[in-house]
């Protein structure tokens, strides 16, 4: 399986939101916000960012750190609470 990353891409119109389909691809455009979330491999990012922050229609660029958080919890104690109404359910 292939580690993707994703790059959040802020605009100043709209218009250009679907262009950004040949950088990788496009998981969601806000037209409030007006921004554009896509998805690119992990080894193209930092090529794709550089392309895509000289494009005249783009205000920021960002990475996600998404990929780098780690996920899994250790020593996580369980609430008392919830584990007596485990036991008392069945």
């Amino acid at each position: 399986m292939i580690d993707r990353q994703g790059i959040i891409v802020y605009l100043h119109h709209l218009k250009q939101a679907k262009s950004f389909r040949k950088y990788g691809h496009v998981h969601y455009i806000s037209r409030t916000m007006k921004y554009v979330v896509l998805y690119c491999n992990m080894e193209d990012v930092d090529t794709v960012m550089g392309k895509i922050e000289r494009l005249p229609s783009v205000k920021k660029v960002l990475p996600s750190y998404r990929p780098f958080v780690k996920t899994e919890y250790e020593n996580a104690k369980p609430d008392k609470a919830k584990e007596y109404d485990y036991k008392t359910g069945l």
